[in-house]
């Protein structure tokens, strides 16, 4: 996935959202800057798939030798599938945050958040504030 064609949250997930026979699905991760502010990630906390949550709320969380992060969903929906591959190889999100790297799949059923979502120009814009 192309990082300037995805949206991204305020707490730096990155969501991709398709389109399939009316139905919306979000593929979430977090960003490389993200990463990168945690370094030496150690340990994540994946939620199950067909749990519920509502946009910006926690579905998991990454720890770092630095902290613990929780994840927040930048949309709403249902979890239909987990990268449960991530847990074992953390340093995945340090080599492709954008393909390999994502965390969730969501059947999106409250997208009237993805309007608060940051495009990458304005995504960047944080990130070098934050910087």
């Amino acid at each position: 996935m192309n990082p300037e064609e995805l949206l991204y949250a305020e707490t730096h997930e990155w969501v991709h959202i398709t389109e399939e026979g009316g139905a919306k699905t979000a593929t979430v991760g977090i960003s490389a800057f993200a990463v990168e502010q945690l370094t030496d990630l150690v340990y994540m906390e994946l939620p199950e798939v067909g749990k519920q949550v509502a946009a910006g709320g926690e579905f998991g969380e990454v720890e770092s030798v630095k902290a613990v992060s929780p994840l927040y969903s930048p949309v709403g929906g249902e979890i239909i599938a987990v990268n449960s591959d991530l847990a074992d190889k953390l340093e995945t999100l340090g080599e492709d945050p954008y393909e390999v790297g994502w965390i969730i799949k969501l059947r999106v059923t409250d997208d009237s958040s993805l309007a608060k979502l940051l495009d990458h120009p304005a995504y960047q814009k944080q990130c070098a504030e934050e910087g």
